[in-house]
């Protein structure tokens, strides 16, 4: 009776005949007895209502995983990383040991998803751990998630690279120009014409797969001794000569890894879209994340055989630039350029629309946005998809392509990215620690074997440390601002959101005497949201 109950209520919840949910409704609702281990205030089946409904299945999940993973990444990194570590056998352990990073903590994600198989990602497993005090793990969530939501780099990249492809020099404002078309053009995508912002997504990371393949089959034909290179196997022959024995040079060439392997979470952002979502969270991220491993390890042999370890290092260019340089010769080398441009834009329509989602779902929880969360947490115009969401995802990437120099200010953006990110890692595995102690019998899906969770929480306390760390040039990557600023900002950021809960939660209810009452509203698309009302205290 349980499962058939709850098997009726998602379907009237998504709105959608024909869609499986038959083996889908216990393990959407986590409970412990008759308990619901309810993430925040919206249930299971307010969350999931409004929308496309559930359109995404394996194919697109897999997808949708790999073309984040697979951005610009994997054709330029492999030569800083080289450069850090100094050796070839260095550079591919540290490949190897982001991937087993990466899956570690895939599979905490994993547990997590099955466990609340709803859109919002590391927001929602913040409010199942941390509920009180009431709404300050979603603030904070939404001050990183809203301030540093924007894809400035990946738009620009394909502003450069196919100014380079045409033969036209990459004027800053030019590069700003296209820059800005691209992250409107894709707004306007997914906000207007979902579906084939869908179909565009899968065409994009089916390209970036065939051109990793492409690179990994000519490697193979170096290696056999049939091209041009005279001597493939010379950077194998000793490969760990010459490593480093910095452990800052190491750390640092761990962030640049881990950065290209960022993305395998992707589909954890967008579950109400998803079909049958525990099954599909459990193929579709192993195998998205699996695949790009293979192609990571396999692209850099390539790379390693076409040229000797000191071109790659001295080169100042891309490495996959080089490697088609070395091959095919200078017309393959400008050929590669628009390669980049198209895979930078397939991480930009990958990351935009699950940044969307994750936007959606803070207005709907109800943390306090301009205008009203109406607004923000509707599907706007179409019924189908959160241009609002998009929007809020819009703005901050229009202010860091236009307002900062390049030189210094904007790596450094980059940096304060992924900061945050490391310290919400850290508690999400520790969150997962105290779920399993406090809610054993809540019903799990899947579950992580506990060694990965440990090396994985580990893994996190270790990059949070390692920035503060003098670098072995002393001044970091953004002089002449020191090397740890990024860091601070990045806490900053997080304590600003703190400082908005205290005012929103505390400060003004008590200076104007009144107390804040939720009440859930249905919009006009289906969607529910949590909204409140002010209560005079008398």
């Amino acid at each position: 009776m349980m499962r058939n109950k709850a098997a009726d209520v998602d379907q009237r919840a998504l709105g959608e005949k024909g869609d499986d949910v038959s083996n889908v409704s216990d393990s959407e609702m986590a409970t412990n007895g008759k308990e619901v281990l309810n993430p925040g205030e919206l249930t299971f089946e307010e969350d999931v209502a409004g929308g496309m409904g559930r359109h995404l299945g394996v194919f697109s999940c897999t997808m949708l995983i790999i073309g984040r993973i697979i951005g610009t990444g994997i054709f330029s990194t492999p030569s800083s990383i080289l450069s850090s570590v100094g050796s070839v056998g260095a550079s591919l352990m540290l490949w190897v040991l982001g991937f087993v990073l990466s899956f570690c903590g895939l599979f905490v994600w994993l547990e997590y998803g099955t466990m609340f198989p709803r859109s919002g990602g590391e927001k929602v497993y913040l409010e199942a751990v941390f509920k009180k005090p009431k709404y300050l793990a979603t603030v904070i969530f939404a001050s990183n998630a809203i301030l540093l939501g924007f894809t400035a780099s990946g738009c620009i990249v394909f502003a450069n690279n196919i100014l380079i492809s045409a033969g036209h020099a990459a004027d800053r404002w030019v590069v700003r120009g296209i820059a800005l078309g691209v992250i409107f053009f894709v707004t306007i995508l997914h906000g207007l014409t979902p579906r084939l912002g869908v179909l565009l997504m899968n065409a994009l990371s089916i390209f970036k797969i065939v051109i990793l393949l492409f690179i990994v089959i000519t490697g193979w034909v170096v290696l056999s001794g049939k091209t041009r290179i005279q001597d493939p196997h010379a950077n194998f022959r000793d490969a760990f000569g010459g490593s480093s024995h910095s452990s800052n040079d190491y750390a640092t060439a761990t962030f640049k890894v881990l950065n290209a392997y960022a993305g395998w979470s992707n589909v954890n952002y967008v579950m109400n879209d998803v079909k049958n979502p525990v099954r599909t969270l459990k193929i579709a991220g192993p195998l998205g994340l699996g695949i790009c491993a293979i192609f990571y390890l396999l692209a850099n042999v390539a790379y390693f055989a076409a040229a000797t370890k000191q071109e790659i290092s001295k080169s100042g260019v891309t490495v996959a630039s080089l490697f088609f340089k070395n091959v095919f010769g200078t017309e393959a080398q400008k050929a590669l350029s628009a390669i980049v441009a198209l895979s930078a834009l397939g991480n930009v329509i990958t990351v935009t629309y699950a940044a969307s989602r994750v936007n959606q779902e803070l207005a709907k929880e109800g943390v306090p946005l301009p205008f009203g969360n109406k607004f923000w947490a509707s599907n706007w115009p179409t019924g189908k998809s959160p241009l609002p969401g998009l929007i809020v995802h819009l703005i901050p990437s229009i202010v860091v392509i236009i307002a900062p120099p390049p030189s210094v200010a904007y790596p450094f953006i980059l940096d304060v990215e992924g900061y945050p990110q490391q310290i919400i890692n850290l508690f999400i595995v520790g969150g997962l620690f105290w779920l399993r102690w406090r809610k054993p019998n809540v019903h799990r899906p899947f579950k992580v074997w506990l060694p990965f969770a440990v090396f994985f929480l580990a893994a996190s306390v270790f990059l949070l440390v390692a920035p503060f760390l003098r670098p072995a040039n002393k001044v970091g990557d953004t002089p002449p601002l020191p090397y740890y600023l990024y860091c601070l900002v990045g806490i900053a950021i997080m304590l600003a959101g703190v400082l908005y809960w205290a005012v929103w939660r505390i400060v003004l209810p008590k200076v104007f005497g009144y107390e804040l009452v939720p009440r859930k509203e249905v919009l006009e698309d289906g969607t529910v949201v949590n909204m409140f009302s002010r209560r005079k205290v008398e």
